[in-house]
């Protein structure tokens, strides 16, 4: 007789390749699917039971745009992914990454762009990060109590800072040959580790924190597109994943990208670009971008997938403090000043309201904000009045425009104004297309990052909300199988990683998934502690929707019970997870360098 760690009985069984669901019984042995079976399995007397009896019993879900560098050193555990059925989670992503650079320089890179506290990272880095390179990442993160699996790539940021010291990396200075180089050699050395791949960054909205390079674009976007073109030229050779940016604002360099990805001739460079949303600032981006990639990967031979958030795409801020104010040409100072006291000084002086009003029409470089605060509510103020009223409303009644109305209410509450905006995702038949779309992947999700400004940890249960309605709702998109499969086995099949399913021998992680809990509130947001750096932040609390988790055939999470105590403290639940053909590529390394 088979003994067993753990039974899960009476559930819908999806097996993360797409294909209906069926009733069937889960025997899991020392962390693998150890059967799947039609017939009720024998459990012995230290068997756990798991019953989920009308729920879905899917792979664990997959998140390939995280920012959780920081957190997965401070908090490993990651407990508002893995309470939503997250089991794998790729950092390193948009040039960002911790592992070459010096404490100092990963802490600038990342806290301002991310809206991470650098009173908190900084420090955590000084005393933990013990490594300099990729294979001493991969050494310390295999001995880390990690929550989730970890697939890391390697940024491009972070490469140049180390390459090149901080100052002349966000300089118009070409890098020198043996800059060049030491670049390559460390690429290389994380491709031998098993990472994804490398990220870069174009567009130049996100700006550096500390004292050195104050309000500097990330160091990526100070390459020549020949500095791109030799790292390409790596990824391309040993079959790993490009991820970036286009220019959010410009946007013609997206030309280029497409022919770096074009496979005539040549092996075809993977490629994974941000990002497909339903946009009211561009509300044509679901159609221009999906048949840009269509036309990219048929006509260019390319392998090009789109981000895309399955979730609305709602941002808190907190008087001026707001990130896009960066895309105004002539009132980023309001994101360029260091000191907040100088930033409201600023948005006080005679005449800026008229740049401010300029800056918004100038629809020309239009990003990712479509600049209309008519459409910003305010979400706390000390006037409890105003609350839940959006700026247009509140002009109306003080017989003022709405930028007049925010403006004034910045100035008296500063950071005591909070108040909020939705980019995208309104139009629910545009979700459901994009849900479905090819060009695209699902999950970016940003999770780690802007902690107090946004939440889509839970973006996966957003997905299966929009599909399950849509087949309520009789006008069907994807069935449960489908849709399992997008969040879970096409993307661990695309990013060659060891995840996504859950066949006999297959790891076990699995997300037990109650349909009947993916009500309303899954697009809610609500604030709630994080102790780890000494904050709140904005989660995702729809209880209802997933039982339990289980990562590496241990149970990390129930609804009845939370998370599991050792979770994040002890090892044996998420390991780093190297791609598929690691060793080989390094076997191709050490041959080329023989020859």
């Amino acid at each position: 007789m088979q003994h067993f760690d753990i039974i899960i009985r009476n559930g819908i069984y999806f097996d993360g390749s797409g294909a209906d669901g069926a009733a069937r019984e889960i025997g899991i042995v020392g962390g693998r699917v150890a059967a799947v079976s039609e017939l009720p399995l024998e459990a012995s007397d230290s068997t756990r039971i798991i019953d989920a009896k009308g729920r879905w019993v899917c792979p664990g879900f997959i998140e390939p745009h995280s920012h959780y560098d920081a957190e997965i050193i401070a908090a490993p555990e990651l407990a508002e992914s893995v309470r939503h059925g997250v089991t794998t989670v790729m950092t390193g992503i948009c040039s960002i990454s911790m592992v070459c650079a010096e404490p100092e320089d990963c802490s600038d890179l990342f806290t301002r762009v991310e809206a991470v506290p650098r009173d908190q990272v900084l420090p955590l880095l000084e005393k933990m990060k013990s490594w300099r390179s990729p294979a001493e990442f991969r050494s310390f993160f295999e001995g880390h109590p990690l929550g989730p699996n970890l697939v890391p790539f390697i940024g491009h940021s972070d490469i140049r800072v180390r390459a090149m010291g901080l100052k002349r990396s966000v300089s118009k200075v070409k890098p020198t040959a043996d800059e060049m180089q030491a670049m390559e050699g460390m690429l290389h050395e994380a491709l031998d580790e098993g990472f994804a791949g490398l990220s870069t960054m174009t567009t130049k909205l996100d700006r550096m924190d500390g004292d050195r390079a104050w309000a500097a674009p990330l160091p990526s976007t100070f390459a020549r597109w020949s500095e791109y073109r030799r790292l390409h030229s790596i990824l391309r050779r040993r079959g790993r994943i490009l991820q970036s940016a286009p220019d959010a604002i410009g946007k013609i360099n997206i030309v280029a990208f497409f022919l770096s990805a074009m496979g005539w001739f040549r092996k075809t460079l993977k490629m994974t670009l941000l990002t497909v949303l339903d946009l009211k600032s561009m509300p044509r981006l679901h159609v221009l971008g999906p048949l840009g990639g269509w036309m990219a990967n048929t006509f260019l031979r390319a392998n090009l997938r789109w981000q895309f958030l399955p979730a609305p795409f709602v941002i808190y801020a907190y008087g001026l403090d707001f990130n896009s104010f960066g895309e105004l040409a002539d009132a980023r100072i309001l994101r360029d000043v260091k000191n907040p006291e100088d930033m409201y000084a600023e948005a006080a002086k005679p005449g800026f309201r008229d740049i401010m009003r300029r800056n918004m029409k100038a629809m020309l470089s239009a990003g990712l904000w479509h600049r209309e605060f008519a459409d910003a509510w305010v979400v706390k103020c000390p006037d409890q009045s105003l609350v839940g009223k959006n700026f247009s409303e509140i002009g109306r009644e003080q017989g003022k425009d709405a930028i007049d109305a925010f403006l004034d209410l910045a100035l008296e509450h500063k950071d005591a104004l909070r108040w909020g905006v939705q980019f995208a995702g309104e139009r629910t038949h545009v979700m459901r297309k994009l849900c479905k779309n090819k060009q695209v992947h699902v999950g970016f999700a940003d999770s780690g990052a802007h902690l107090e400004n946004m939440a889509s940890y839970n973006f996966p249960l957003c997905m299966l909300k929009y599909m399950r309605d849509a087949e309520l709702e009789g006008q069907p998109v994807l069935t449960p199988g489908q849709t399992i499969h997008r969040l879970t086995g096409e993307l661990a099949d695309w990013y060659d990683i060891d995840a996504g399913y859950i066949r006999q021998g297959d790891r076990a992680d699995v997300v037990i998934v109650n349909p009947e809990g993916l009500g309303p509130e899954v697009f809610e947001m609500e604030d709630a502690e994080f102790p780890a750096f000494g904050m709140t932040r904005l989660v995702n609390r729809n209880d209802n929707a997933v039982d339990a988790v289980l990562i590496n055939g241990r149970v990390a999470y129930t609804k009845d019970d939370g998370l599991a105590p050792e979770l994040g403290k002890q090892t044996g639940f998420g390991r780093f997870l190297p791609v598929r053909g690691s060793a080989e590529s390094v076997l191709g390394t050490a041959q080329q360098a023989t020859a």
